[in-house]
Parts: structure tokens; sequence; C-alpha cells
């Protein structure tokens, strides 16, 4: 997914925290700072995934601004197919064995139903485990970003994705602190940097 205007995300001038908020503010931040030259280079990451946000920062604010609006729908649609198009419904290729397709056959308004159904009772009883584990990812290509050569990182990482939040602490407490309490707001939901902070 494309980072957008509204995307939540946070810049890093070096181990200093520029600014944390929607990305079309934080990319203002960052051509300002470029602009005056007033710093080492500036890192922004996309806060749900922990991935770099590739800015470009030519031009005006306007137009950068507007380069981050999402791009129009006016992609050729996929060609119609079974389905219930206007309702969002996509036709795909499932492949199971003989007694799978027997079991789904006997449900209550067939396979796609029953498939609809237990995908969505799934997404319910694994949704509390996938947000943690996308947590630990975003924190962790955080880290790789920029705490690769900091002392305890291997330790660090370890501890990041055992959820063992005391061990973490201990490991990267010598971090530069605004870089140790982003990657604990984005693992933990720790001590996050005012999202207001600018410098």
């Amino acid at each position: 997914m494309t980072a957008t205007a509204s995307t939540p995300c946070t810049a890093f001038e070096g181990p200093t925290l520029l600014l944390s908020g929607p990305l079309a503010e934080v990319a203002l931040v960052a051509k300002a700072r470029v602009d005056r030259n007033m710093g080492g280079p500036i890192l922004v990451f996309d806060d749900t995934t922990g991935r770099v946000v590739d800015l470009d920062l030519r031009g005006s604010e306007a137009e950068i601004v507007a380069r981050l609006a999402p791009a129009d729908s006016a992609e050729p649609a996929e060609p119609r197919g079974r389905g219930r198009p206007k309702l969002g419904v996509v036709g795909r290729e499932v492949t199971l064995l003989p007694r799978h397709w027997e079991w789904l056959a006997a449900q209550p308004g067939g396979a796609s139903v029953a498939l609809r159904k237990l995908v969505d009772e799934a997404r319910r009883a694994g949704g509390a485990t996938q947000r943690m584990r996308a947590a630990r990812e975003a924190a962790y290509r955080v880290m790789s970003a920029m705490a690769g050569d900091l002392p305890g990182f291997e330790e660090a990482s370890r501890a990041l994705f055992a959820s063992d939040r005391g061990r973490f602490e201990q490991e990267t407490a010598t971090w530069p602190p605004d870089l140790r309490g982003y990657v604990m707001r984005l693992a933990f939901g720790g001590p996050a940097n005012d999202p207001a902070k600018t410098r």
C-alpha cells in the first residue's frame, strides 16, 4: 500500500525525531529542513508498517502535497467475471481436497457462504495476534534501518520477537532516546514521543 497525505508517519534526522503526524505535514517539515541545509539525512517511516517512505521533495509545498494525494482509480478494471462485482465480491480459484468440497457443499448456503464465514471467524479470532506480529515487524524494520550498528541490536531483536518488553528495554537503554521511544511505541505501544514534536 502506498503512503498518502494522511498516512501517519515519523521523520528522523539522524537519531533525532523531527515530527510525527500525517505524511503531508511530515513531508513539509522535511522539505524545510532540506532547503535550509539544517542537518543530516532525513528518514521518514510509515508508522503502520515501519517502512521507509520515499519522498519527492522537489517543487513547491503545494506540489509536494499534491503528489501525496491518492492516485485516481482510472486504471483499467479487471474484466468482469463471476460473482457480484457491485458488492465487491471477487471470484478466484480455490484448490481443495474432495473431502473439503464435500463438507463445504453440505453447509447452509453452499461453499461460498461457508468459506466467507470461516474467514471472518479466523480474522476475529486471530486479529490481536496478527496486529501484534505486524507491530513487531514494523518496529524491526525501523530498528534495522536506524539501529543496526547500535550496541545490543541483536539481543534487542530477539527480545522484540519474544515479546519480552523488559529485556528489550534493557538492551536498548543506551540507544538515542527519540529512536528508542519510537521503536517502543511501534512494538509495544510503549512511551510515545510527543506527536507534535518539531525541532
